[in-house]
């Protein structure tokens, strides 16, 4: 039998004004592969923009400035013994590098947060872009 913990993700981070939104997503799902103390990690979610909404009369926003991005999705992280807390400090720890290394200094670190499982089905926008899933296990055929 699989032993899997399963958490439910929200990531965000700022990215260049130039960034694929579909690189970013298989950036992410390529970060969780491999985690923290070499377990191995999947995930399945959708990544999307969260652009400031620029009301009529405004001007856009500034060439140059940094885009938010966000994904919500679900994490399996395969092996026993792990905890909610210590597997989204590892994804955190990851990705920070992994947004770093790719688009350099964007002035914050991304932000991992484990949240309910009904927010990442009510909230993924419909035009989010799904990620790119490889390697999937059972465990993820239902979500």
């Amino acid at each position: 039998m699989l032993d899997s913990l399963i958490v439910p993700l929200f990531v965000t981070t700022d990215l260049p004004p130039d960034a694929d939104l579909a690189g970013f997503g298989e950036l992410l799902a390529e970060t969780v592969r491999e985690l923290g103390g070499g377990y191995p990690g999947s995930l399945a979610g959708r990544v999307f923009w969260l652009d400031r909404p620029v009301p009529a009369g405004q001007r856009p926003a500034a060439e140059g400035e940094l885009r938010f991005a966000g994904m919500l999705g679900h994490l399996t992280a395969t092996g026993p013994g792990h905890t909610v807390r210590a597997v989204v400090g590892d994804v955190r720890r990851a990705v920070g590098a992994a947004v770093a290394e790719r688009y350099g200094d964007v002035g914050v670190t991304p932000a991992v947060f484990a949240i309910r499982d009904q927010d990442v089905r009510d909230r993924t926008p419909d035009t989010a872009l799904p990620l790119p899933i490889r390697h999937t296990t059972a465990v993820l055929s239902h979500l």
